[in-house]
């Protein structure tokens, strides 16, 4: 993958950053877009606190971290994204503007660039058309917190190239990830596994089955979860939640994805998890 001298990353909120910070830890030089200044400027605070707790833990050096902050540059338009050899799209999981992204990334990169979407859930077929090089565009989940979380599921369409396909894990593997190859199906392989488990853990609160607390106890001591299912959902957020089900349950019609009230009104109500300071649990001031 000699080739692959820059990345870009489009959108750089709680997934994007993350993803910036991994690509630029594997000694790869990043752009990291977003329109808005506020999110990139909180973007940047975030990528220096996690690669401070790494000297903190003396698992790097005081230079190594100017390093690889040295290889991230943040930017403002899509522009920017001119001289990338592969980019992966971190915005918000609404398939018309990952369309219309796609379409201006299209329009505005190089030929051979490569264009990946951090989707949990849409369908990279849908997002490809959206480009005259379908056969470059592909789907690379990273999972939250990107720093932390080993898997990266790669997921080509019916017009994704094998030369896509070996890029993109390659790419992954060079981050120190561990690729699977997933088919382009509703949620994927760990969204299509995972998301039943969260939906039925809310119709079982709702049920009043056992408290949050104890459904999240029960899914740690008694099915060996690294975190609870509600943990898990505040840390993701909610509102991410319902879009992966919704998507889901609209392209499969399956029940087991239909987002259950609970789930509905506590986004309406902007309880998000973390981010908000209150989901299925409280956090105290949400993140600025």
């Amino acid at each position: 993958m000699v080739w692959v001298s820059k990345v870009g990353v489009v959108g750089a909120g709680q997934m994007g950053h993350g993803i910036a910070e991994v690509l630029a830890y594997a000694g790869l030089h990043v752009v990291l877009e977003d329109v808005d200044a506020k999110i990139l400027g909180r973007a940047m605070h975030k990528i220096d606190e996690i690669l401070h707790e790494r000297v903190s833990a003396g698992k790097m050096t005081e230079a190594e971290k100017k390093e690889i902050l040295g290889r991230i540059t943040a930017a403002d338009s899509l522009q920017s994204m001119q001289e990338a050899d592969f980019v992966i799209e971190a915005a918000t999981e609404r398939l018309d503007v990952k369309r219309e992204i796609f379409g201006e990334l299209d329009r505005i990169t190089k030929e051979h660039a490569i264009l990946a979407t951090n989707t949990s859930a849409l369908s990279i077929a849908a997002i490809g058309a959206a480009t005259k090089r379908p056969q470059r565009v592909v789907g690379m989940h990273f999972f939250n917190p990107a720093h932390k979380m080993k898997l990266v599921e790669v997921v080509p369409s019916v017009a994704t190239s094998r030369e896509t396909v070996e890029a993109t894990v390659e790419l992954a593997e060079k981050c120190r990830k561990l690729a699977i190859v997933v088919k382009d199906t509703p949620g994927f392989l760990v969204n299509r596994i995972l998301t039943p488990v969260l939906l039925e853990s809310i119709r079982a609160l709702e049920e009043n089955v056992a408290s949050q607390r104890d459904i999240d106890l029960a899914l740690r001591a008694g099915a060996g979860f690294p975190m609870g299912v509600f943990e898990l959902a505040d840390l993701v957020g909610l509102d991410v939640a319902l879009e992966v089900a919704e998507t889901m349950y609209r392209e499969t019609g399956d029940p087991r994805y239909a987002p259950p009230p609970r789930l509905r009104r506590m986004v309406e109500a902007g309880w998000l998890g973390k981010k908000s300071g209150r989901g299925f649990y409280e956090y105290g001031a949400p993140e600025e």
